[in-house]
């Protein structure tokens, strides 16, 4: 039987949490994840539920989170900003709903909204007469930091609303966030400077919004999406759906995967649905949000001292969670790049256990200070690589050693080197067997020639019994050699061979991108291909004439004309066109300036084109095809499950066209993947 807890017990437990309160919304430097927090929280709870002697007036469950820090002005609420009850699986929501029901009666058989729940930070925004008066973070909920200077620099917010029937006065509750590619645009340049880099999304956007200087504000890359108001009295309006249309209506941004669920199976399945989609989001998200929709049912239902019943919070595995570092090896990379990576403790982080997380190169380990047996936060996001965000550094026992890279390759044992500007120690053994190894799986990856079963394991036996020394050996395999091999019946081994064969008719660019030349990815090569009908063209070209081609520059022209001038590069090049390697598409094809002058930008996912193919046929036609929007974008090619991009086009009032209308315009029917 289970030991009753003593007010002592409850007492620590409360210091606990309110000590994890202050690293999380003062210091921003949490030391558990959000699911540990979550825990202790909801036991907490159920201690109190239980045994409501215990409870007083300043236990964690009767607010919301730490004191505003100092350095801004107090801002008092007359409706506070409400946390939120946590449900972790089907059956919680169900027993949230009928406890709605026992409350409400047979108005608890409503229609619902189910919104992502944004990692972000929450702000309110208030508007009188239509104009932006007032913003302001969360802090405990009743009293919030003045940040109106801040918010007034982020473009996706009005300073004045739209509209005719914008009500006298409107306070907006949102959530303030950073999108992934802006994020890691952010800690590029922050490597490049030099500077330390940011840990994640969440947090250098909280960081944003308490800097003094509005202008530093102002430089980072924040967004907001708006998802309810304080109070909507005066509003006429009568529904959370309705009102994230008035939203809209008014200017302010609202999540568009947010959807209007009629029956409380919808809901189930729309949190599938959203689950399906948070890794091709671009931004971090770590639940879904149910609110009942008919605020007169919300009104009856009504709030707890830090929530509202009305509303919940169906949360996702995390995705940053902590574990221990065991040990740190070494791996060896195409190009000889030394990477260091952390041997974890197996850790369940975003529905995925992870045991390995890279520590990119000695300067990040140095800046992070990661060290054998250090807890540490482990992050994975999408398809992301896993990694270490960095070391728990109050958990630290001891004086651990600190990691260096070795003198010597731990493959071939040559002397590594590390050249004056970069950061990364390399193996300079092109014959180094990890290098070949990985050469060949680049080669044969689905972005270059894209040879259809020979994965990783079986590239590794082709290198160690000596079949295959560089990608021009794929060509003369036969049977006779497939046939050994481990788990290789004859049958995949056909398979393979006509694999090989089929890859030998591929395109200019892909097969440059195939070579593995340093920082020519695809899009280089794709421009390569553009101005080069051949390699023996494009390697005779000067470095000079290289450096000058619009998003080739000096650094990448260096690396091609030293790619090209070793004889060993080129000897193999040779083979791999003796072997029937062809270019098909480099036959003379005519091209229009139908498009000159224009810029095309895509988004979202496209299922007639891929990108790359698109992107081409824009380029054929005398046009541009770009990354990001601008006011000087002709048009937005929007695909399903758009984002970011294209809240901005209509910001700017770029002009949006669906895939259909793309293929009417290029006069081509649906092409080949």
């Amino acid at each position: 039987m289970p030991t009753r807890p003593t007010a002592n017990d409850v007492e620590d437990l409360r210091l606990e949490i309110e000590q994890h309160n202050y690293r999380y919304y003062v210091l921003d430097d949490p030391t558990v994840s959000d699911s540990e927090y979550d825990r202790l929280l909801r036991r907490l709870t159920e201690i109190e539920e239980k045994c409501p002697e215990f409870v007083t007036p300043d236990s964690p469950t009767q607010k919301i989170g730490a004191a505003p820090q100092s350095g801004f002005s107090t801002v008092r609420r007359t409706h506070p900003m409400l946390s939120l009850d946590n449900a972790m699986d089907h059956d919680e929501v169900t027993e949230w709903r009928e406890r709605l029901i026992r409350v409400v009666g047979s108005d608890g058989e409503t229609d619902y909204v189910c919104e992502p729940k944004m990692d972000g930070v929450a702000v309110e925004l208030v508007y009188e007469k239509g104009v932006l008066v007032q913003g302001s973070t969360r802090g405990d909920g009743t009293n919030g930091e003045d940040i109106t200077a801040n918010v007034k620099t982020l473009r996706p917010i009005p300073l004045r609303l739209r509209g005719s029937n914008v009500p006298d006065s409107l306070s907006v509750r949102g959530e303030v966030y950073i999108a992934l590619s802006d994020f890691e645009e952010l800690n590029r340049r922050q490597a490049e400077e030099g500077e330390r880099l940011y840990v994640n999304p969440r947090n250098t956007t909280a960081g944003s919004l308490k800097q003094l200087d509005p202008k530093v504000t102002a430089s980072r890359p924040l967004l907001f999406y708006a998802y309810g108001v304080g109070s909507a009295a005066g509003t006429g309006i009568e529904s959370q759906w309705d009102l994230l249309e008035a939203l809209r209506a008014w200017g302010l941004p609202t999540n568009p995967h947010s959807q209007h669920c009629e029956t409380i199976d919808d809901v189930m399945a729309c949190h599938a649905d959203i689950a399906a989609k948070r890794d091709e989001l671009p931004y971090e998200i770590d639940g879904v949000v149910i609110k009942v929709n008919r605020f007169d049912v919300q009104a009856e239902a009504g709030a707890r001292s830090r929530s509202p019943r009305w509303a919940l919070a169906w949360k996702f595995p995390p995705q940053e969670e902590r574990t221990r570092v065991l040990g740190i090896e070494v791996q060896v990379g195409r190009t000889g790049a030394l990477t260091p990576v952390a041997r974890l403790e197996p850790v369940l982080v975003g529905g995925v256990t992870v045991s390995n997380a890279t520590l990119h190169n000695q300067d990040e380990v140095d800046k992070k200070d990661v060290r054998v047996g250090d807890w540490v936060w482990v992050r994975r996001a999408g398809d992301v690589i896993p990694e270490v965000v960095g070391p728990i550094k109050e958990l630290r026992k001891g004086k651990p050693r600190k990691f260096k890279l070795p003198r010597k390759c731990p493959v071939c044992g040559t002397a590594v080197v590390r050249a004056e500007g970069e950061s990364v120690v390399r193996c300079p053994n092109f014959s180094c067997a990890a290098q070949v190894k990985e050469r060949i799986i680049h080669f044969a990856s689905r972005g270059a020639l894209d040879i259809e079963g020979m994965g990783i394991k079986l590239v590794e036996q082709f290198v160690d019994k000596k079949l295959v020394a560089s990608a021009a050996d794929i060509f003369s395999l036969t049977l006779d050699d497939l046939l050994p091999l481990e788990r290789m019946a004859r049958k995949s081994a056909e398979n393979l061979l006509a694999s090989i064969d089929r890859s030998k008719s591929v395109s200019l660019a892909r097969f440059i991108y195939a070579l593995g030349i340093r920082n020519a990815g695809e899009t280089i090569s794709e421009i390569l291909a553009e101005h080069y009908a051949s390699t023996e063209t494009l390697f005779e070209a000067e470095e000079d004439a290289l450096a000058v081609i619009d998003g080739v520059g000096p650094v990448i022209a260096k690396e091609i004309r030293s790619w090209a001038g070793d004889k060993v590069n080129r000897a193999m090049v040779k083979r791999l066109l003796e072997a029937g390697i062809h270019f098909p598409d480099t036959a003379a094809t005519e091209k229009s300036d139908e498009f000159a002058g224009m810029t095309f930008v895509f988004t979202g996912t496209l299922t007639h084109f891929t990108r790359e193919r698109a992107a081409a046929e824009v380029k054929k036609r005398g046009g541009k095809a770009s990354s990001s929007i601008s006011k000087k974008t002709s048009y937005v090619v929007a695909g399903e499950n758009a984002g970011s991009k294209l809240e901005k086009a209509e910001q700017l009032g770029v002009t949006v066209i669906n895939e259909t209308d793309f293929l009417a315009m290029v006069n081509t029917g649906p092409a080949d993947r």
